[in-house]
């Protein structure tokens, strides 16, 4: 990264759950994806948290996402965090969906996940076939149902665990 571009600020995103912000926030995105399109290649992740007023600690919002280009190719968007989308409206889980990268290569596959502030005891990783689930207890807890793209030899999985990252390596079945 050059100077230029460590200097130059992160553009603001502001959350208005009003029919305006909605718009103004699909705006943005697409400014975004514009932005990274002209590049070529790169990766954005913005995020952000929230807390409900009166309901003490117990309730609080994380959501974000992560849009990565690669060369020629379309930009890729992926959300993370603890809100979904339910028929009621959006909707504050009590776990997490860590941000999650997968590289399939030749013999095995990669799956890398985030998850910051997790002790390495308190993670639960298991393969069925070509489904990953991951999942962890504790203070913060997150949870994610991983597709793979072949089916996985479930004995051959090796975990490493760093500073808040997790990388799975399993042998293609």
């Amino acid at each position: 990264m050059s100077d230029e571009e460590k200097k130059r600020p992160e553009p603001e995103i502001n959350i208005n759950l009003g029919l305006g912000g909605i718009f103004k926030g699909l705006g943005d995105m697409m400014s975004l994806l514009s932005q990274m399109a002209e590049q070529a290649e790169g990766e954005t992740t913005r995020s952000g948290e929230f807390r409900v007023k009166g309901a003490g600690d117990k309730v609080s919002g994380v959501y974000g996402f992560t849009v990565r280009s690669g060369i020629g190719g379309v930009p890729r968007v992926e959300r993370f965090g603890n809100i979904r989308t339910t028929e009621k409206g959006p909707e504050v889980a009590e776990t997490r969906e860590p941000l999650v990268d997968l590289f399939d290569e030749a013999h095995e596959m990669v799956v890398v996940a985030e998850l910051p502030g997790v002790n390495e005891a308190d993670i639960t990783v298991e393969i069925h076939d070509d489904i990953l689930n991951l999942e962890t207890s504790g203070e913060r807890r997150y949870a994610r149902e991983v597709l793979l793209p072949a089916k996985a030899a479930a004995a051959s999985m090796q975990k490493t665990y760093r500073n808040g990252i997790l990388e799975i390596r399993v042998q293609k079945a």
